[in-house]
Parts: C-alpha cells; structure tokens; sequence
C-alpha cells in the first residue's frame, strides 16, 4: 500500500507496532466470526428439538463458546488499537516535526506566496488525518479484509446455492459502490481540500482584516477572495453530494436486500419440490450470517475513501516537503561594506509564468537612503523581498559590499540587515522578549533601544512595564504602537542595512509623527532602502526609483523627477491634491 509505505518514512522503530497491530487485528477478526457459527448452532438444535427445548443439550455451551471467543476477538482488537495509537501518534508527531523544520529552512518568500494560513492547514490537519488513519482505519482495514476473505469461503461451505444467492445484491451493490469509490474520488477528494485551504487561508486574511471591516461597517462581501472561496466551496459540497446521491441510495438498498434474494431462492426451492427440512437449515444460517455482509461493504467504501484521505494528506506534507531551500553556502563571505547592487534582475513567482520583474538594475552606496515609488502591483514589495534573499532572482544577480548575496552565508545576510515592514508582528510574549528576540543584549541595551524607538510612552502605561505580556489579561497595543515596537527591535539589531516596506501605513497621526522621528534617527549612516505610499516622506532622500509594470521607468532626486514631468509628477499631483482635498474637508469640518 502506498500511502502505508510514504507513512513509514517517518515512522522509525514505530513502524514494528503498526505491524503488530495489523497481526492482532487479522487474528482478531478470524475470532470475531466463529461467534455467528455457534449462534447458528445454537438456532439450528432449537429446531431440531422443538418443542421440546429442554433437550437442547449443547445450546447453552454454544452459547458460552460464542461468548468466550467474542470476547477474545474484542480483547485482541483492544491490543491492536493501542499499539496502532502508540505508533499513529509518534509517526504523527514526526511528521508533524519533519515538516515544521523543512518549513524552517524554506526562504521566507514561501510563506508569503503559500499563506500561513494553507500551510497551518496542511501541517496540522494534514498529519492529523493520518494519525486517525493509522490509529484507526487501518487495522479495520485489515480486519475488513480478512472477514471479507472468510465470508467468502463460508458463503459456499454451507450451500454454494444460498451463497451465489447472497453474492447477487453485493456485486449490485459494489458496482454502485463503484461510482463513489472509483478513480474519480481520488480527484474529489484533492478538490475537497483544495477548497478547504483555499477557505482556511482566506479565512486567516480575513480575520487579520478584521479591525478593517469594523472600522468601515462593510461585511464579509468586502472580501471577495474570502467569499468567493466560500461559494466555491458551497458549489463544490453540494454538487458532489447531489453526485452521490443516487449511487448511495442504490448501494444502501442492494447491501440490505440481501434476505429478499435468499426468500426469493427459498421460493424457487420448493417450487422445484424442496421440502421445508431440506433447506430451512441453510436459510436461517444466511439470515444470521449475511448481514455481516453490509456491514463489510460499508466499512469497505469508507475505508477506500479513508485511504484515499490520508494518501492526499501524505501527498501535501510531502509538497512541503518537496520545496527546495535556498542554497546557501556553509562559511561564505564576509561583508565589509554595505553598498547594494541590481544587476538585470527579472523574478518571476514560482508556478508562474509572467515577470514580476523586468531587468532591473540599479546602484545603492553604503549609507545612502533611497526609495521605491509606483503603481499598486509594479513589483516594489517583491523587489525589496529580493535583498535579504526572502526569494531566489530568477535571473541576473544582486551584490551586497561587491559580494554576490549566493555567495553569502543565512548569518551573515540576516545579521547584516534590519526589518521595518507594515505588518507589525508581536509574539503573545513580553515586551522585553520581543524586543530581544534572540539577540545578545543587556537589559541596559534593550531599554535603550525602547528609548530610541520612543517607546517610553508605551511601556509608561503598561501594568508591567517591559516585562508586560502582550495578549496576556487583555493587554494588547494599537497598530502604531505595534510598529513603534518593531522599529526598537531593529534600534537593538543595529544592522548596516534597513529595508522599510510602508512603516506608517498603519499607524495614527500621532504615532506616525513618533514613528517618523525614530527612522530618521536609526537611519543614519545605514544603507536605506524604503517603499513609500506617501510621498512627503521621501522628498530628502538621496535617490527615488519609480517601478511601473516591473520596470524602472525613472529615477532621481525629488526636483529631478518633478522635472521631467513624467509618472512620478503625476504620482506627486495626485498626492498632492489628495491632502488638499483632506484639509478642505476637515476646514469644512
């Protein structure tokens, strides 16, 4: 089984006890069925000895047989599940790790392109399935199959004429059972989690959009992606079910007719001069044994579906898997200065086919601060990305100090770079941890950069100062707070290089004047690079780049492109013309 064989990958010693459990579990079922054989017994001296019941001399020892050997079935099931739990559980918990610590390793594009949301899914959920297949469905499976095997050759022992009988409603039922099961649900069942990705990683988008859809009173339709992942999951759930609707209803009717057919043969019998001793004896050993038969089916139809269920969950952990991650070298290169250089880089996303970016090249010295304008959607976020290597380029190459950036270790481009992007993201610790974050600092060091970050008001009214826990009884701080926060961590990191992506987009006109002041203080002398949505906040930095479609159409000074009276002009009036518009109507106010 293939799905078996991907699980054991990550099994270990474990992999002994799943086997154990499907021995105990295959010796439990042949024990499971002698119980039918000794009620038949039982069933077949009472009418032997009717009326006179008291000389059924050996019903109440069938009975006890009966008993005794269900009971040895159950115990022996009992120990096949608990060493399927031991093994499902430490096989899931490996995966889940193997998987955890790939995702570690992947460059931080990944996470962006896929959604957290998708690869939560995909880890928890994914593994979560297996542990309840290998827990589980599995050693039914087994079971499934040997009691399968055994009815089978008990259907024939007794009488092959009820028994060819008793096969005609099975195979009715299992060419329904087909069109549920057959190859085509192995495609239903991807489409069925696509969905459920596709609506759990929105779902998480929306959620963080929240404070958004509140603020401007708008509802989930605000969202389009959300409801439209929505309503093609409805689409999907309801059309399948209407799919099976029919097969369903007609396997259910076939597995449960059994006894009809057997009637319908006892009917035949003595129409052809059987007497009622002849065959009485064979009907009621298959109305006692036959409904084993549904029973068969219907766990043989869940756990094909089962099967296919964890071989989909084993196939999206293995596509984590399956990403490759960044090459870097082991003892690269040391950087002794921090200039940037492009040089004609293009990327495009994977699975894509289009360029984000176009030949892109440009020149940044150490300790220059430049800026990125544009349109929505002409590659300023990706371009930045690019730097610290969130992604590989796919062609062209991008040098720091001189240096290619493949050339260099993951320590020394991360150590050598500092993060202020618009989503401010703190961990449900305290400030103090959060602002540390793994760096070797002094408590001293870590009030310091608080202090520059302006950061003082905060802590001021916190029940804890520093040492608050963020989320912890309520306690939670505003988006402009949140980024105040985040620009102290880079205060303390001291990296020789800043990339900004849209700092204040979040952030109230209070915080947002805090916030300006604390960048321009942990911006100098470090090679700058920032993306700005509002453009007074760049007119005194050293070089502005204006992206369209990919591509650099223009670059220069503030005058310089206002001169030329091109996009960023244009980009510039509009601005310009929207806070005009802003003042008016608060004068009106």
């Amino acid at each position: 089984m293939k799905v078996l064989k991907s699980l054991f990958e990550y099994a270990g010693k474990y992999k002994y006890l799943t086997i154990l459990s499907l021995v105990f579990s295959a010796i439990s079922a042949i024990f499971l069925i002698f119980p039918f054989i000794y009620i038949f017994k039982v069933v077949d001296e009472m009418i032997q000895v009717y009326p006179h019941f008291s000389q059924a001399v050996f019903a109440i020892q069938y009975g006890w047989t009966a008993f005794i050997i269900a009971v040895i079935g159950i115990l022996l099931y009992v120990v096949a599940l608990l060493c399927s739990h031991l093994a499902a559980f430490r096989i899931a918990n490996n995966m889940r790790k193997q998987a955890m610590h790939h995702v570690m390793s992947l460059p931080m594009g990944y996470l962006q392109t896929e959604g957290s949301g998708k690869v939560r899914k995909t880890i928890d959920e994914a593994t979560g399935a297996t542990e309840t297949f290998l827990a589980h469905q599995l050693p039914d499976m087994i079971q499934m199959i040997v009691t399968v095997i055994a009815i089978f050759v008990l259907l024939f022992v007794f009488d092959w004429k009820f028994g060819l009988v008793s096969l005609i409603p099975l195979i009715l039922a299992f060419s329904q059972m087909f069109k549920m099961v057959g190859p085509s649900l192995s495609e239903s069942m991807k489409a069925y989690q696509d969905a459920l990705e596709a609506m759990s990683n929105e779902a998480v988008e929306y959620i963080r959009g929240i404070p958004v859809v509140k603020t401007f009173q708008q509802t989930v339709y605000s969202f389009h992606r959300f409801h439209s992942t929505i309503k093609d999951y409805e689409k999907f759930a309801i059309g399948y079910t209407n799919q099976m609707r029919i097969p369903m209803t007609s396997m259910t009717m076939f597995i449960n007719s059994i006894f009809i057919f057997l009637i319908g043969l006892v009917l035949i019998l003595f129409a052809n001069g059987f007497q009622v001793g002849e065959c009485l004896q064979d009907f009621i050993f298959y109305v006692i044994f036959t409904p084993i038969l549904a029973v068969t089916a219907n766990k043989i139809m869940f756990a094909s579906e089962n099967t296919m269920l964890a071989q989909d969950a084993v196939n999206r952990v293995q596509s984590i898997m399956n990403e490759k991650p960044l090459d870097y070298v082991s003892q690269g290169e040391e950087l002794d200065s921090f200039d940037i250089e492009f040089q004609n880089v293009s990327f495009q996303y994977p699975g894509t086919k289009e360029n984000v970016l176009n030949n892109i090249s440009f020149h940044i010295q150490q300790g220059q601060t430049v800026a990125f304008v544009g349109p929505s959607g002409g590659g300023k976020t990706t371009l930045l990305s690019l730097i610290p290597r969130f992604y590989d380029v796919t062609q062209g190459n991008i040098l720091i100090g001189g240096k290619n950036i493949k050339q260099l270790s993951e320590n020394e481009v991360m150590k050598s770079m500092s993060f202020v992007f618009q989503d401010s993201h703190l961990l449900q610790r305290s400030i103090y941890e959060n602002i540390k974050m793994g760096q070797n600092a002094s408590d001293e060091d870590v009030m310091n950069a608080l202090k520059q970050a302006q950061c003082e008001d905060i802590i001021a009214m916190l029940p804890e100062g520093v040492h608050t826990q963020i989320g912890k009884e309520g306690t939670y701080v505003s988006g402009g707070e949140a980024q105040r926060l985040t620009i102290a961590r880079a205060f303390l990191k001291n990296a020789p290089i800043l990339l900004m992506d849209e700092a204040t987009a979040f952030a109230d006109p209070d915080n947002e004047l805090l916030i300006q002041k604390s960048l321009s203080h942990l911006s100098k002398g470090k090679t700058t690079v920032m993306i700005a949505h509002r453009l007074s906040t760049i007119q005194n930095v050293d070089c502005i780049y204006v992206l369209d479609q990919g591509k650099i159409v223009e670059s220069g000074t503030h005058q310089e492109l206002l001169a030329l009276k091109g996009v960023y002009t244009k980009m510039w009036n509009d601005y310009c013309h929207s806070i005009d518009w802003k003042l008016q109507k608060e004068v009106k106010a």
